[in-house]
């Protein structure tokens, strides 16, 4: 049967983990995500999961490539610059195809930066923070609910496409009591046969390797070719988004995370004053969703793109627009979070703007 909890994002994670049949965490307390780390030393380790709090960011990573290389369901969880110590080591997951969870709830940078919730870590998890040619598929939650409900769908994803997966939180979506229903999963019936595993070399087949070293220029393309065809596919079935009175939109804005909360009850603010605005939200943040911008630029006017960044997302809206229609930027930097009434400001002034371009061309008509 479900259950309904009211629990903090942090906690809501880690039940869902411990649900979903998640048998090693490793990892190491930074604030806002250290509820995650004492959540599951508790629960967890009650619960049969193998609960380790380790040295290093960099040990926690290398503990999930081995044990995600052993067949297990594994994750580990962390805040930005924890995140930034462990891209080697998912850079050499990413290669070795090895199926685990990475969990990011942001605070504000560059640097040390603040345990206050941001947004800057976009481009680190959708572009690679690594080197190579690699991928992450990364989520983006909105609520408590998503925060649980997406490590049920990581791990899924994960495993689909033997590929890391992350989900891109923020300290807000972190610290944030909210309801919670946790729905039934049988971790069984989601956990497919992993005969490439290193569990030992049974007499009936070869033993299995898992690598990221591959000496020969040519076995290294053949592995980076392999590895584009699976992006390829992950791009063809795995793209979320969420649209919200975006079928006669002229303003369209487009956030994700808790951005996207907030532009919520900005769409409903403007709706309140006559003004046609709209919003999409991306879930997917890789693969990201370029088809229905496109789709949209047709019968909007222009774009908002509201983050907590100097304008990281921006550019992947760009790409999609494609240059059809302007596209705009608000953001606020540093663990600033910007209110509903600031960006319902930036839309009334995009909405001058446009009546007066109207205006100017009927004069000169």
């Amino acid at each position: 049967m479900s259950e309904t909890r009211l629990m903090k994002g942090n906690e809501a994670l880690a039940e869902a983990a411990i649900r979903a049949g998640c048998k090693g965490y490793f990892g190491y307390p930074i604030t806002p995500q250290s509820e995650v780390v004492e959540y599951l030393a508790e629960e967890g380790r009650q619960r049969g999961m193998v609960v380790m709090q380790v040295e290093s960011e960099l040990a926690a990573i290398n503990m999930v490539y081995g044990a995600a290389g052993a067949g297990a369901r594994v994750m580990t969880s962390s805040s930005s610059p924890g995140i930034s110590l462990m891209q080697e080591g998912l850079s050499y997951i990413a290669c070795a195809e090895l199926p685990c969870l990475i969990v990011n709830v942001n605070r504000g940078g560059p640097g040390l930066g603040t345990i206050q919730p941001s947004q800057g870590d976009y481009f680190q998890a959708t572009k690679g923070g690594g080197h190579g040619d690699y991928h992450l598929i990364v989520l983006a939650p909105a609520s408590v609910q998503e925060m649980a409900d997406f490590v049920y769908d990581g791990f899924d994803i994960a495993d689909k496409y033997r590929n890391p997966v992350m989900i891109l939180a923020d300290g807000a979506l972190g610290q944030m009591m909210e309801k919670v229903v946790f729905k039934e999963y049988t971790p069984a019936e989601h956990i497919p046969p992993k005969p490439w595993a290193t569990v030992g070399k049974p007499p009936t087949r070869e033993r299995n390797i898992i690598t990221s070293l591959f000496i020969q220029p040519e076995k290294m393309e053949t592995i980076n070719i392999g590895l584009q065809a699976k992006y390829q596919r992950v791009r063809e079935n795995e793209i979320r988004y969420e649209l919200v009175e975006a079928d006669d939109a002229e303003v369209l804005l487009v956030a994700y995370g808790l951005s996207s909360r907030i532009c919520k009850k900005v769409v409903e603010l403007a709706r309140q004053q006559g003004l046609p605005v709209g919003l999409l939200r991306p879930i997917t943040l890789y693969p990201y969703p370029y088809e229905i911008l496109q789709e949209l630029s047709e019968r909007i006017s222009s774009v908002l793109v509201v983050e907590m960044n100097s304008g990281q997302m921006v550019e992947d809206v760009r790409l999609g627009i494609n240059g059809k229609v302007p596209v705009g930027f608000y953001g606020r930097m540093g663990g600033v979070i910007p209110s509903a009434e600031e960006v319902l400001h930036k839309v009334i002034e995009m909405f001058d703007r446009v009546e007066l371009k109207h205006v100017e061309e009927e004069y000169h008509a």
